[in-house]
This record gives C-alpha cells, structure tokens and sequence, in this order.
C-alpha cells in the first residue's frame, strides 16, 4: 500500500481566517503549507483598523478560537489592538512565522495541469495543489468620490488609514460615515475634539450594550479555571444562536431586538435630534450598531449631526446641499469598504482560462460558501454568502477551515487529484438561498454593504447552525466534478468519477 501524499498549500492572507486555515492544517500533520501575507504582519483588518474607539461588536469571549482561548480579555468587547495581539500571539504559538512570507503579496494564481501556480506581485511563481483563499471581506476601504477633496487645506483620511500623526484634542473634526465604525469614532471623540461634526448618510440602529471591564481578579479565575473560559464562551454562542433566529425570520425574537433598539433610541431628549437619529428601516436590516454611548455622545453641546447631503469640499471644509459651509481640520472617512471583492484585485484564471471576474461578472458566488465551479481545488473562507451578519468570523473560519481540510485529506488518499462544485449543484443550491432570502431581516428594505450588484443580500439566510451541519457532513459527490490526473489510479469508486 502506497503512503498518503503529501500536498502543497497555498493560505493566501495572514489575517483571522488564514491563521485559523493554516494552523488547522499543521494540527493535522501537514508540513508544505505557506502563507502569503502582503504586510509585514499578522492581524488582518486587526492589524489595518487602528482608529479611535475599535472595539469588536461580539463579545471578547465568543469572539476567539475554540482551540485557542484567551482567559486575559480586558473588556465584553475586546480593544482592537488587543484582538490584533491576540491573532498575533496565538499565530506564533502554533509556529505560523517560520512558514509564512511576509511582504508577499499575491497578484494571480492560474490553474494548469492539475496544480497552481501563484505569482507574487515581485514576480515569484510557485506551485501547488491547493490554493486557499483567506482573504477576508472588510479589505479594501472605499473611498468616495467628493469633488474638491484634494482642495481641502486640513487632513482627510480614511477610517482604516487612520493618521496618528495628526493631533486632534482641540480641533474642529468632521466624520462621514454613520455605520459601526463612524459610531466608535463619534463616541470616542465626543469631548476631546474641540467641535465633533457628524455628516449622516443614514441613521443607524443601535443596540446599548454596555462595555464592562473584566477585573484583576475575573482574569485571574479564568486563568486558573479553564472551564470558566469554556463555560463563558457557551453561554455567549446559546445566546447568539437564539439571536440569530431574529435575522433569519419573522417573529417574537426579532421583535424583541426591534423594541429594545427602539426603547434606546428613546433616550435621545431632543424631538429634533431623535427624529434626525430615527432609521426609515426595520432595525438589522443593516448590521446592527452596537454602542452603549453613542446617543450620550451626540447629545453634548459640542457635537453636531449634519443629516444635509455633502455636496463638495472647498479648502476650509465640507459644503452640505443646503449651502451651509461646516469648517473643519480634520474629515475622517468612516465610508467603509468594498465587501464584494474577496480575492480581487488578485487575477485568478481557472481551468479552462476562465478568469474569477468572468465568473462573477454577475456578482460573487461560491458554492456552499467555499468552493467555486471552474476552479479546482481552489477553496474559500469567508467566502460569498457565509453568515456574517452581527456573528463571529471565528467560528466561521472553524467550521469552514475543517471542511477544507476534509478534502484535502481525501486527496492524500488518493480519491482525487482535483475536486471543484459542478454548475448544476451550484445553481440548484443558490436557487435554495434565494428562495430563502425573502423572509430575512435583510431583505425588508434597507441600502447595505450586504447588498449584491442585483439588489439582493448577500447572506446566508438560514441559522449559523445550519452553516455548520452543512460544513460538518459528508459531502454528496454528485455536487462535484472530480478528475485525476493522466495515467493515475482511478479516482475511488462510488466517491469520485472522471472528469
């Protein structure tokens, strides 16, 4: 009997889920793995976002690996910088730096002959069998297209391009932008800066759950008491698993959630600023803001919510559609980003010479979330359609990463030496999800990032959990199209068949 092959592997991004790819890989004995990272360090939108008042919008002890606990969180919603040194320190634990290439950043990959070759933007081309794309999706900061930008005399950047070198205690600040972001950054500055202006596109839903600090002496039993760390992270996955159901379809959960984000917005006194702050939408049809002192935050006499369009900028600051000119020193951007590129602008050619872009050329798709018809043993986490609405990406990562790592280890086997989706099964499973969509919180009338080109979220619309049988059980091989390579065993029989 012939030993197991040993394959080599591709992790395209060192953020949250290419740690998570790469370290279950190494967990399960595998050793030709390299990580392409285009900085100089882990972290990911941990290590890019460094704006004032980064927090995470899940709960410190949900949001971390269950094969990695950290019982040293500072607060219910963890400090940005803290999940960044987090990643970074569970990434060295499992020994991520000797097999990762910082500095690399992959500019294509092309499938040929049965493998990979990646072709970093310094011209390096190498091969492999499997190409794992962790790139994330809150990647590329958009940025919008103001005239009169450039004519701007103070300093304009954008949130996840955050400028530290620019003091602002005292200064006349403007933030565009009302999602999670422009919320932390408001909350965070109201009182420093010496006139916080808030420019609203769009009123927000916000959820005042309050950000405690954990104490000497709660670290110190999660410490000493692992199962407290397990126990904690229980508790907040039941609670977000009942939560979810809010999301998924109508009734009492998300009319509960609906009333408690309607008895918050309350708390603003003036009808004015109330009416003002009062979304035209049901409350998570976009994610939902979680802060527990924005309203308080906007309330004080030196903070302003501008809800008049920005028409243009001129050199002392932002002209709004009523004519009214707001001076300002600094404009942060809290625009957010372009959540539908995934692996672009990366030049991705499958078999065939089919490009990515051809492709999706009618938006992002990806079969069950991690895999792409076209392109063999190319595999995907936090692909199109994950179930990323107000839900750890951890946990995500997981189950995905260990679906993964399933096909791969039927590779060594030598079931196959490629697997990719069929079209039909592709089609037959987004007809399933779009027939789903309708009942979710989503599709109820809203403009979000989770909106596709056709108007359309881009979600999963069933529960987590079902994202998680689905990753967990044995896959029909009637839903893929396999092939070995010319003159190779034959694929295994009532598993595979050649392409």
């Amino acid at each position: 009997m012939s030993a197991p092959r040993e394959p080599a592997i591709a992790v395209i991004g060192a953020g949250m889920s290419g740690i998570c790819m790469a370290i279950t890989l190494l967990r399960a004995g595998f050793r030709d793995v390299t990580i392409f990272e285009k900085s100089d360090r882990f972290g990911g939108t941990w290590r890019e976002n460094t704006y004032p008042g980064l927090t995470c919008d899940v709960p410190s002890r949900f949001y971390q690996f269950r094969f990695a606990k950290n019982p040293d969180w500072s607060q219910f919603f963890a400090p940005g910088a803290e999940i960044e040194e987090y990643f970074t320190r569970v990434a060295h634990e499992y020994g991520l730096p000797s097999i990762t290439r910082f500095g690399a950043e992959v500019c294509g990959a092309e499938f040929a002959n049965g493998r990979w070759t990646v072709t970093t933007a310094e011209g390096a081309r190498e091969r492999y069998d499997f190409v794992l794309c962790a790139t994330g999706i809150l990647h590329h900061p958009r940025t919008p297209d103001l005239p009169g930008l450039d004519d701007f005399a103070g300093a304009a950047f954008h949130s996840a391009r955050w400028d530290h070198g620019i003091e602002l205690t005292g200064k006349r600040v403007g933030v565009l932008g009302t999602g999670s972001t422009g919320v932390q950054i408001v909350t965070d500055l109201a009182g420093k800066a010496g006139r916080l202006t808030l420019f609203q596109r769009t009123a927000q839903w916000v959820a005042p759950l309050p950000n405690g600090r954990y104490s000497r002496l709660t670290r110190a039993a999660h410490r000493r008491f692992p199962v407290l760390d397990e126990l904690g992270y229980a508790v907040t996955h039941r609670i977000f698993e009942f939560l979810m159901g809010a999301l998924i379809e109508p009734g009492p959960r998300r009319e509960m959630v609906a009333g408690f984000c309607r008895a918050n917005l309350r708390t603003v006194r003036d009808p004015a600023l109330r009416a003002a702050l009062t979304p035209e939408y049901e409350p998570m049809c976009k994610r939902l803001v979680i802060s527990g002192g924005f309203y308080r935050a906007v309330q004080r006499p030196d903070v302003a919510v501008v809800t008049s369009a920005v028409d243009h900028l001129v050199p002392r600051g932002v002209v709004t559609a009523d004519g009214r000119v707001h001076e300002l020193d600094v404009l942060v951007l809290a625009t957010g980003f372009d959540a539908h590129a995934f692996m672009r602008p990366m030049g991705i050619v499958g078999a065939d010479g089919r490009t990515l872009d051809q492709a999706w050329a009618d938006g992002p798709q990806a079969f069950e979330t991690v895999a792409l018809p076209g392109f063999p043993n190319m595999f995907l986490l936090i692909g199109p359609h994950s179930p990323v609405g107000n839900y750890p990406l951890t946990l995500i990562a997981e189950t995905q990463a260990e679906h993964i790592l399933g096909w791969i280890r039927r590779w060594c086997a030598g079931e196959f030496d490629t697997v990719e989706p069929t079209e039909a099964a592709t089609e037959r499973y987004y007809a399933r999800l779009r027939a789903a969509l309708p009942k979710t919180v989503w599709a109820t009338g809203c403009q979000s990032w989770y909106l596709g080109k056709d108007g359309k979220p881009e979600l999963w619309p069933w529960t987590p959990a079902r994202h998680r049988a689905l990753m967990q059980r044995t896959p029909d091989p009637a839903n893929y199209r396999f092939a070995t390579a010319p003159g190779g065993p034959p694929a295994t029989a009532g598993r595979a068949s050649a392409r």
